[in-house]
C-alpha cells in the first residue's frame, strides 16, 4: 500500500451519458456514503470504482484494469443494487460462492462462512434455500457472501434498500465495525439520515458530476440538499441522531 496515495482512487472517470469528469479519491479505514437523486449516477460510480466500467481507477496506484479478475475479487467485494440468484442454493452454500476468489483451506472457509451468517443474523436460516427467503433475507445473504471474502473493500450498492430498521441498524453497525478494522466501505444510500449519522464522508452526485465530498455535516447542509434535491430541508436532532425534515 502506497503511503503517498490513496488506495482506490478515480482521476477525471468519465463515462458517456452518465459520468463527468469524476475525480475522487478514496481512502481505507472510512464509511463512505455515495448519495443524489435518481439518475445522478451512483450506480455508475460505484461499478467503475469495483472496475465494472471503463475508466482510470487505480487501487494502490495501479490500474485496476491490469489486475486479473480473480485478484480483484479477493480485495473487492462488489454487491450490485439488484440479484437474483437462478439456483435455489441455501443460504450457506450462496455465502460460501464468496470464498471462491481465495485459495484456502476448508476450515477457514467454514470459519469465514458462519462469521459472515452470524454478523447479518443469517445462522438460522443457513439451510434455507435461497428462494424461499424474503427479499430482505435474502439481500442479507448476498451481502454475507461478500463479508465471507474478508475484502479490503465493499462497495455495496443500496444495501439497506429491503432491510427493516432493525437489521438496517445492525448492518450499519457491522459496517461500521469492518471500516474501524482498516477496510474501505463505500454504500450508494438514499436515506441521507442513514449518510448523516453513520458516514465519515458523503459524496453527493448530481448530473454525473460531484455536486458536495466531504464530513456529513458539510456535504449534506440544507444548502447542498436545496441544490441537488430541490427541496427545502431542515436537520433537526443531536449529532448522531439527526433527522432530516422536508
Amino acid at each position: 500500500m502506497s503511503a503517498q496515495s490513496p488506495v482506490l482512487a478515480a482521476d477525471n472517470l468519465t463515462v458517456p451519458g452518465r459520468l463527468v469528469e469524476i475525480t475522487t479519491a478514496l481512502v481505507p479505514g472510512q464509511l463512505t456514503a455515495i448519495c443524489g437523486p435518481n439518475g445522478a449516477g451512483k450506480t455508475t460510480l460505484l461499478r467503475a470504482l469495483a472496475g465494472l466500467e471503463p475508466g482510470p481507477v487505480t487501487l494502490d496506484g495501479q490500474p485496476l484494469a491490469a489486475l486479473t479478475p480473480r485478484r480483484r475479487a479477493q480485495v473487492i467485494g462488489y454487491l450490485p443494487q439488484h440479484a437474483s440468484p437462478v439456483w435455489n442454493l441455501t443460504a450457506e452454500a450462496l455465502v460460501r460462492l464468496g470464498r471462491l476468489p481465495h485459495q484456502t483451506g476448508r476450515a477457514e472457509d467454514d470459519a469465514s462462512v458462519a462469521a459472515a451468517l452470524a454478523a447479518l443474523d443469517l445462522a438460522h436460516l443457513a439451510t434455507r434455500g435461497i428462494h424461499t427467503l424474503s427479499g430482505g433475507e435474502r439481500a442479507r445473504v448476498l451481502l454475507a457472501r461478500v463479508l465471507a471474502g474478508h475484502p479490503r473493500w465493499v462497495l455495496a450498492d443500496e444495501p439497506l434498500a429491503s432491510l427493516d430498521l432493525a437489521h438496517a441498524a445492525a448492518l450499519l453497525g457491522h459496517l461500521r465495525q469492518i471500516a474501524d478494522k482498516g477496510a474501505g466501505v463505500l454504500l450508494v444510500v438514499h436515506s441521507l439520515a442513514y449518510a448523516m449519522n453513520h458516514a465519515d464522508r458523503v459524496i453527493v452526485l448530481h448530473g454525473g458530476r460531484i455536486a458536495a465530498d466531504g464530513p456529513p455535516a458539510q456535504a449534506l447542509c440544507e444548502e447542498v440538499i436545496e441544490h441537488v434535491w430541490g427541496v427545502r430541508g431542515q436537520w433537526i436532532g443531536p449529532a448522531g441522531a439527526r433527522a432530516l425534515s422536508v
